[in-house]
């Protein structure tokens, strides 16, 4: 892949997660779903620096961190 796509790459990547992140009807489903994404994207972006498994890892714990996140706000936690 040549280093011109790579941003392009990254940035349907990013649009993907954060429609598909935090999907579900429950707080862990909303955890799940956005690590597993995270992960997944983490690893793909990862993959072109040669190191899928640390990028899989920081992906999964940014995607956990949003799951989280939309829980809170689909609960009400962040209304004035």
């Amino acid at each position: 892949m040549k280093m011109r796509t790579l941003p392009l790459v990254a940035l349907v990547l990013g649009a993907a997660a954060l429609v598909l992140s935090a999907c579900g009807d429950t707080s862990r489903a909303r955890v799940a779903s956005g690590t597993a994404v995270g992960a997944g994207s983490g690893a793909i972006i990862g993959s072109f620096s040669g190191n899928a498994g640390r990028g899989a890892l920081i992906g999964a714990g940014v995607g956990a961190l949003g799951g989280v996140l939309a829980d809170e706000h689909a609960r009400g936690s962040f209304s004035h």
